[in-house]
């Protein structure tokens, strides 16, 4: 088995995609919210390209959450802020999602074995899981517009760290990126307050979306993309 990690979708092309399952990694703060939106009772997030396509579900009874350089889009009932997705928002609803970065990773994974969502919130189900299907594992990081961002990257680290019992076998980027993640684990948030999202999501004033998004095993649900659907994992 092997673990690989793929450190910007702009490498997609490089990877046998189809036959790993791959787990697409958004941090700040995409697959965060998608996490959170799933454990707290939404039926389904739908994951889309364009800001065109989520507003085409106007007239549908969803949410329409669009997200871009980390504001919400004028217009839509919310963004990708995990502080929008709690229960009270979500549960029992169908919620259509548009980002700068994680939905565009997800769409560009499509011919994989399957696709699951992966952030700290539930770093320790999801890696429970992977080991459980001895299948080759692709984590791939959002990044920033295709370009390398640390914060993905270091989740992903977590991840190959919480795979070795399970004698997965890393490539290079994985123990790059197992290496940076025990540089930084002992305070994520300080770490990675240097990182350019950090600073990016901190001139918006929602500094308190990163602290959240850093916190660790608060959910179990895994979301898997069905057909064009993130669910709940059964």
């Amino acid at each position: 088995m092997n673990v690989e990690v793929c450190l910007t979708p702009a490498l997609l092309p490089l990877y046998d995609i189809e036959n790993s399952i791959v787990v697409v990694i958004d941090i700040f703060r995409a697959t965060s919210s998608i996490c959170y939106g799933i454990e707290n009772g939404a039926d389904a997030i739908i994951p889309v390209s364009h800001v065109e396509e989520c507003a085409a579900y106007q007239v549908s009874g969803c949410l329409l959450a669009a997200e871009r350089d980390g504001k919400v889009v004028e217009g839509f009932d919310f963004g990708n802020s995990p502080f929008s997705y709690v229960a009270e928002k979500v549960q029992g609803k169908t919620i259509v999602l548009t980002t700068t970065n994680g939905t565009h990773a997800i769409q560009l994974s499509r011919s994989a074995k399957q696709i699951l969502i992966g952030s700290f919130f539930n770093l320790t189900a999801l890696a429970d899981y992977l080991a459980s299907t001895s299948q080759n594992v692709l984590l791939v990081c959002a990044g920033w517009k295709n370009k390398f961002n640390l914060e993905d990257t270091i989740f992903a680290g977590a991840m190959v760290n919480k795979l070795r019992p399970a004698a997965y076998t890393p490539d290079d980027s994985s123990i790059a990126a197992e290496d940076l993640y025990l540089l930084a684990k002992d305070d994520l948030r300080g770490y990675l307050k240097k990182t350019s999202h950090s600073e990016r999501l901190m001139k918006l004033g929602i500094e308190a979306d990163i602290s959240f998004c850093l916190n660790t095993d608060i959910t179990t649900a895994i979301p898997v993309l069905d057909g064009d659907k993130l669910i709940k994992l059964k």
